[in-house]
C-alpha cells in the first residue's frame, strides 16, 4: 500500500527545456529543491516526457504531488508547427540559426489551431488560425505553396473560409 493521500494542494512548476535532453541538475535545483525533489530525478522524467520533441525548446509543466513529480509537455505554437513540417531532429549544438523553409497545409495549421484554442485570446477560430499562419510566418515556412501573409489576406477578405470550432470543457 503506498503513502497515505496528502491533504495539500498540488504544487506546480513551469519551466522552459529542450526535448529529449536531460536539464543541468543545477539549473532545476533552485526551483524544485526547495519542494524536497531530487533535481536529477525530475530531470530524467522531463527528458522520457519530452521525446516526442527532440532538440526543440518546450515548456513542461511539473505537477507535485506528495512529493511525487509528473512532467507535462505543453508545446508552444511555433513547436506545433515545427513538428508538422517533418523535420528531422537537428543537434543543438551543432547545428544554429536552422531556417524552416518547408511548406505545410492549410488543415494541419487549423489542426494546430484547435490544439492552442484554450490558450488563445481571439474571439473565433479563425482568428486562432491567423495567430498560427503569423507564427508560420516568423519560421519562414510556407502555407499551401504561398506565404502565409497572402493566406491571412484571403481569410480576410472571405476567400478562405474557417469552421467554428467550440473548445471542450476543461481543455485548457
Amino acid at each position: 500500500m503506498g503513502p497515505p493521500p496528502s491533504n495539500e494542494p498540488p504544487k506546480y512548476v513551469i519551466l522552459r527545456a529542450v526535448g529529449g535532453e536531460i536539464g543541468a541538475a543545477s539549473a532545476l535545483a533552485p526551483k524544485i529543491g526547495p519542494l524536497g525533489l531530487s533535481p536529477k530525478k525530475v530531470g530524467e522524467d522531463i527528458q522520457k516526457a519530452t521525446m516526442d520533441w527532440k532538440g526543440q525548446s518546450v515548456t513542461v509543466k511539473l505537477t507535485i504531488i506528495n512529493r511525487q513529480a509528473t512532467a507535462e509537455v505543453i508545446p508552444s505554437a511555433s513547436a506545433l508547427l515545427i513538428k508538422c513540417l517533418k523535420e528531422a531532429p537537428r543537434d543543438r549544438k551543432k547545428v544554429k540559426n536552422i531556417k524552416h523553409d518547408g511548406n505545410i497545409t492549410l488543415e494541419e495549421v487549423i489542426d494546430v489551431a484547435k490544439k492552442m484554442r484554450a490558450r488563445s485570446m481571439a474571439r473565433h477560430l479563425s482568428g486562432t488560425v491567423k495567430e498560427m499562419l503569423g507564427t508560420a510566418r516568423s519560421l519562414g515556412c510556407t502555407v499551401n505553396g504561398e506565404p502565409p501573409a497572402d493566406v491571412i489576406e484571403k481569410i480576410n477578405d472571405g476567400e478562405i473560409e474557417i469552421p467554428e470550432y467550440d473548445v471542450p470543457y476543461g481543455s485548457a
